[in-house]
């Protein structure tokens, strides 16, 4: 199943992925490319770098990314710490337990 959707999430990807600009030489950035950068950057409060990275996709791509990212962190700390991804994602958010 999660095969399936990994397949599924890679093709969006290539979708999602920017046209070069005329003249640039370098590679387009992908939507989680962007995400991983968008996110650092908040959490560095660096405001200038996260902007940057929002050019880089559309808001729809870099939305997705960002959810992909944040679903993966939290399944990726739920194992580490052996919990569930609810209890994980509650605390994280400072929210009761359910």
């Amino acid at each position: 199943m999660w095969g399936r959707f990994r397949k599924a999430g890679g093709k969006v990807a290539d979708v999602l992925r920017t046209e070069h600009k005329a003249g640039e030489g370098k590679r387009p950035h992908n939507l989680f490319e962007a995400a991983a950068t968008y996110v650092t950057a908040c959490a560095d409060d660096d405001q200038a770098r996260a902007d940057e990275a929002a050019g880089w996709v559309s808001p729809e791509a870099l939305s997705f990314g960002v959810n992909e990212l944040a679903c993966r962190a939290v399944i990726a700390l739920a194992r580490e710490r052996g919990e569930s991804p609810e209890s994980v994602a509650r605390d994280l958010l400072g929210l009761p337990a359910a």
